[in-house]
């Protein structure tokens, strides 16, 4: 932790260096899942030409390395520092949520660098929990814990949702989900297609916005330049949900991110295995619970 604590505190422009040198290390040398890298945007990207496709790997592993000495170097930033690397658009969209007492649930994704989205939030009065998935490593698990509670945020593990929801319930705040992730029980998963594929999606963000009657918004993020992000509320529906299908708020989720990723493509998470699963191979072994 101490070795982490003493990254934290070194200067931007020799945590860069570190990454310049990651980056070469992990798309040249180790080749960091660059196989599944080139397979997922093969197949996004099928139109796409190698020369386009190999200036969308090399940005990728670029923002991949960046992403790491950022989040390390996120505990030393100052408020004010913080906030002017991060920039929010159209505040006064979850802002006026707030006013009314109410809490929104917000979707995000791996784009650009999403660990700086919920400090930044809460530090211009947004108070953010972010929602996510406990790492098996302790020390790891204790680390991220850290980073993430930078500015004030409050970071839950999943298992603990609804406890804490319940314990935070007066409190307006974004429930904050990174919502492009692989689910453990595909079986139970919505599927829809996704870059051109049939994607797994978790249903639990649908569920929980319905089940509670809140307003769901997407964050968009996206990169200026090196250290710098733009991040944008899009509202996605609110309630009453009763008028529209089960799967629809997923759905408009789906396409919100997919636009996002098609006018920034290097700055997704390649690397992450997010189509390891078939929907043929789960035909007919669960259903989603709506």
């Amino acid at each position: 932790m101490i070795f982490f604590r003493f990254l934290s505190r070194l200067p931007f422009q020799i945590l860069y260096g570190i990454a310049d040198v990651l980056y070469f290390l992990l798309l040249y040398v180790v080749r960091y899942r660059r196989r599944v890298v080139e397979e997922n945007l093969r197949a996004s990207f099928p139109e796409w030409s190698d020369k386009q496709r190999k200036t969308v790997v090399r940005g990728f592993y670029r923002n991949l390395t960046d992403l790491l000495v950022e989040t390390i170097k996120l505990p030393s930033l100052t408020p004010k520092e913080l906030t002017r690397r991060v920039v929010y658009k159209n505040t006064a969209l979850v802002g006026g949520y707030f006013a009314e007492g109410r809490s929104v649930i917000g979707l995000a994704s791996h784009q650009a660098n999403w660990e700086w989205l919920p400090p930044a939030a809460t530090l211009i009065g947004l108070q953010t929990d972010s929602v996510y998935k406990p790492l098996t490593n302790q020390f790891f698990e204790e680390l991220m814990r850290e980073i993430r509670s930078t500015g004030g945020a409050w970071p839950i593990p999943m298992s603990r949702l609804t406890r804490e929801m319940v314990a935070r319930r007066k409190l307006p705040r974004i429930i904050a989900l990174v919502a492009d992730q692989v689910p453990d029980k595909p079986e139970f998963a919505h599927w829809i297609p996704f870059l051109n594929q049939e994607t797994p999606f978790y249903p639990g963000s649908e569920k929980l916005a319905r089940s509670q009657q809140m307003p769901l918004v997407y964050v968009e993020m996206v990169r200026l330049r090196r250290g710098y992000y733009e991040a944008t509320f899009h509202l996605i529906a609110e309630p009453p949900y009763d008028h529209l299908p089960p799967g629809t708020l997923l759905e408009r989720y789906r396409d919100q991110l997919e636009a996002s990723i098609r006018r920034s493509p290097a700055n997704w998470l390649w690397s992450h295995k997010r189509w390891k699963h078939s929907r043929e191979r789960y035909a007919g072994m669960g259903q989603e619970r709506w």
